[in-house]
């Protein structure tokens, strides 16, 4: 049999169309999205694992990586897992982990990172492509069954400091995309992508030029006047989308310079906020802002997660954001309208927030010369990786870190492709570093259980019908936790330290917990 029928028989490589992926809940053995479904739960409809026999996973198979560590979330689509790495991508059997086929781009011997590691987060798919972002700022939309490259198309110009590390969000008919590049004086954007052709369908820019909406929020005065440009305002993590509304949640990273505001009086819209963007056109329907004037580097760059609830009787459609400044909130997602919100890790910046959501700045909390002890650290109460929502347990659960830091002002010049920070921070000495899984009421942050842990993790968590809630840690633990309680029920030494987002998927009816710890993923099963 040739090598290509082969795989057809063995894998059937299906189709992708996005009315699948709207309706993902219905297929619980795929994991056809970066968070499982549009809503950002990272929650598997399988029940198969429980409490009761979680004790009995074992390894079924594990995959090396060519490159360092990774923090790839697969998909998987009917027996196919699809992973990434740096400028890489490829297909594994899922039954066996078998590599199908590899694709892969050379990094250009000038590229630098910037401000972050060099990693990938993952691939999307639609119809019968799967889209990959590489470090040198490009989309690459490959041929699902074969890997074959159908079009790539260069984003923006990596030399400047932008990077892609994101997995794309496809959805009705385009790839969404953000970029890296905060600490390099990038201006951000949002960016769709026609799915068949490659060709750039709209941009948002996340810091608004003169004459747009927002800018009044950047310094008018001559002497800074064109620190928009320079401005930052990443959007390097995969945003959310409500197919009903039409409707994209993403949020937007730090401004920049990071920690010397000196050249950037004002709010700096829109960075460190959450935006609702209309699908079709990328224009802005509502923004909410987290961190004003962020001094911090507290990007609010997390997977926003959509839900519904009631609020004082009325039943509405939500979102909520674990932010890196350590404060849950709960906002209306027609309207951007602040419903809620509360401290969930240790903050000593703010009294509180206002009624409209807006923080409370305390005295003696800006970086200094001298430097400026304060929680969270810059990475903050968690960053990047997933949290999760059950729907059946009405439960939010996130990875927490409660890590403090000095925080340091230094002149900041701006240099294109060069660190435009304008300071750093310092770990306070003879404190600990730790961290927890904690569940929150999604509509109120109210903590209803939480389970310590020895390090400040950087694994995302991933929750499934079967009442379990899944999650990694630093010192390369994978484990699992009653998702009622948080009691302990399984743990895994991976070897390495655990730095990306658990998946869940069946096989020949069969499900399976999938996750990368260092430079190998690991697929578990009973």
């Amino acid at each position: 049999m040739k090598w290509s029928l082969w795989l057809v028989a063995v894998t059937g490589f299906a189709q992708v169309p996005y009315d699948r992926i709207v309706n993902a809940q219905k297929e619980p053995a795929n994991w056809l999205t970066y968070s499982g479904n549009y809503s950002g739960h990272r929650f598997s409809p399988l029940a198969q694992i429980t409490p009761s026999n979680v004790a009995g996973m074992r390894v079924k198979w594990a995959h090396q990586f060519d490159t360092g560590r990774t923090e790839t979330s697969p998909i998987v689509v009917d027996g196919v897992m699809y992973i990434t790495a740096p400028n890489m991508a490829s297909a594994l059997d899922a039954r066996t982990g078998r590599q199908l086929w590899k694709w892969s781009r050379p990094i250009p011997k000038d590229y630098q990172s910037i401000g972050f590691g060099r990693v990938n987060r993952g691939p999307a798919a639609l119809d019968g492509q799967l889209f990959v972002t590489t470090l040198d700022c490009y989309l690459v939309a490959l041929d699902l069954k074969s890997g074959a490259e159908r079009w790539s198309t260069r984003i923006e110009d990596y030399k400047p400091g932008y990077s892609m590390t994101l997995a794309p969000l496809a959805i009705k008919g385009k790839v969404l995309v953000g970029v890296s590049g905060g600490e390099a004086g990038i201006r951000g954007f949002i960016d769709a992508y026609d799915a068949a052709s490659g060709k750039q369908s709209w941009r948002f820019w996340t810091v608004p030029a003169p004459g747009e909406p927002g800018h009044d929020t950047w310094p008018q005065d001559p002497k800074f006047k064109d620190t928009w440009k320079t401005g930052g305002g990443s959007t390097w993590v995969t945003g959310s989308y409500d197919p009903e509304s039409n409707l994209v949640y993403w949020g937007i990273g730090n401004p920049g310079p990071d920690w010397n505001a000196d050249s950037r009086l004002g709010d700096n819209l829109y960075t460190c906020s959450l935006v609702a963007l209309d699908g079709d056109t990328g224009a802005l329907k509502w923004h909410f802002q987290f961190t004003p004037h962020d001094t911090h580097d507290w990007d609010s760059t997390h997977v926003p997660v959509l839900f519904e609830a009631e609020v004082r009787g009325v039943k509405r459609k939500l979102v909520a954001i674990a932010n890196r400044n350590a404060f849950f909130y709960v906002l209306d997602r027609s309207s951007g309208e602040f419903i809620a919100a509360r401290a969930y890790a240790k903050q000593t910046w703010a009294k509180g927030l206002d009624d409209r959501g807006r923080p409370m700045v305390l005295p003696n909390t800006e970086p200094s010369a001298e430097g400026t002890m304060m929680w969270p650290n810059l990475n903050g109460a968690t960053v990047w990786f997933s949290p999760s929502y059950s729907p059946q347990t009405g439960l939010f659960y996130v990875s927490v870190r409660e890590v403090g830091s000095i925080y340091y002002k230094r002149e900041a010049d701006y240099k294109p492709g060069t660190f435009f920070a304008g300071g750093g921070e310092a770990g306070i000495p003879n404190t600990e570093k730790t961290g927890a899984i904690r569940a929150l009421e999604v509509a109120t942050g109210k903590i209803r259980w939480e389970f310590p842990l020895h390090s400040a993790s950087w694994a995302g968590v991933l929750s499934t019908a079967g009442g379990l809630v899944f999650s990694g840690s630093d010192e390369g633990n994978f484990f699992a936790l009653d998702a009622a309680s948080g009691k302990p029920l399984w743990d895994f030494q991976t070897g390495g330290a655990v730095t990306s987002n658990p998946i869940s998927f069946a096989v020949d009816g069969k499900q399976f917990v999938a996750i990368s710890a260092d430079r190998v993923l690991y697929v578990f099963g009973i």
